[in-house]
């Protein structure tokens, strides 16, 4: 299972990534997407707004239904990913977030995030 955060949903819009397809090159059996609760809740706030951030929040809004949507203890997007990627045992964390990159590596869960223009990559913890 992969963890999704919120930017990484946005990245379709923003960093014009095709967010499935460069997962499914990646890790052709992954096994599925989660998403945290709390990860819906900051889409549905952003997308609420104007400009190019609302829209990229209403598509990463729209990419949720590929994703299954999962409770957590935290409330805050960031600490709602660790704790769903921890409790889930995920194989990898999808994040462009550099703070919440050093604390999935640090607990010893690899990382997916932008690599050049439009391509992901995989960090190892």
């Amino acid at each position: 299972m992969i963890v999704l955060d919120t930017n990484a949903l946005m990245m379709p819009v923003e960093c014009n990534v095709r967010l499935f397809d460069e997962l499914d090159r990646l890790l052709p059996d992954a096994g599925g997407y989660l998403a945290p609760d709390a990860v819906r809740a900051e889409l549905d706030k952003l997308a609420d707004g104007a400009g190019n951030e609302a829209t990229a929040a209403a598509v990463g809004r729209d990419l949720l239904e590929r994703c299954t949507l999962a409770a957590t203890e935290a409330d805050y997007a960031d600490d709602a990913v660790l704790e769903l990627a921890e409790r889930e045992d995920a194989t990898h964390a999808v994040t462009n977030d550099k703070p919440l990159k050093r604390r999935l590596l640090d607990a010893g869960i690899p990382v997916i995030s932008l690599r050049g223009r439009n391509k992901l990559g995989i960090t190892q913890p």
